[in-house]
């Protein structure tokens, strides 16, 4: 990993950051100055989005639910009956319910393309959402590359530690074998 990072850095010093996409840069600025990646995609979307935009969404969120759908239809049973049953000599809209057609039409009409631009909406979050991700995902490898890294620097230390006390204590033994032999030598005075 170590000769991976040292060419990267080497061919960023060469070619400069003018090849990378503006995403690469961002990333390589948040990581060099250990900036926190990770950011709220919401928030984000939502300073991003117009007033219109935010609207279709509602309109989206509404004409896309159970109850649009549940009063809606009862506006049209309702429609059915005032015009069908209840005023049938002078219904406003008599059976086949022309002017009702022509209502449903035109709101048919206007409200497929405003939830179009909301699924549009939609699929841009998820873009954006993508490309957080992805900063994220960079910033966490470049992160775990830089823990490995200092792992192995630490276990070298740690391994010559332990080299260098078990050197120390086949020298303290040599020395503990050394005065033992001198002491087994003396003499022993008599009591």
């Amino acid at each position: 990993m170590n000769t991976e990072i040292r060419f990267l850095a080497q061919h960023l010093l060469h070619a400069g950051l003018d090849p990378l996409s503006e995403r690469d840069r961002r990333v390589i600025a948040r990581v060099a100055r250990r900036v926190h990646t990770a950011r709220d995609l919401n928030r984000v979307f939502e300073e991003r989005s117009t007033l219109g935009q935010r609207l279709a969404d509602r309109v989206a969120a509404v004409g896309g639910s159970w109850g649009f759908i549940i009063g809606f239809s009862a506006f049209l049973a309702v429609w059915a009956l005032l015009n069908g049953v209840v005023l049938v000599g002078h219904a406003f809209d008599p059976y086949p319910f022309v002017f009702l057609n022509l209502l449903l039409s035109m709101l048919a009409a206007l409200q497929a393309p405003i939830i179009m631009m909301s699924q549009n909406r939609q699929a841009a979050k998820d873009r954006l959402a993508a490309a957080l991700d992805y900063e994220v995902n960079v910033k966490a490898e470049t992160a775990i590359a830089e823990l490995h890294d200092k792992v192995d620097r630490l276990q070298s230390q740690i391994d010559r530690l332990v080299a260098l006390q078990t050197a120390r204590l086949e020298t303290d033994e040599d020395e503990l074998g050394r005065i033992v032999s001198i002491v087994d030598r003396r003499p022993v005075a008599a009591a």
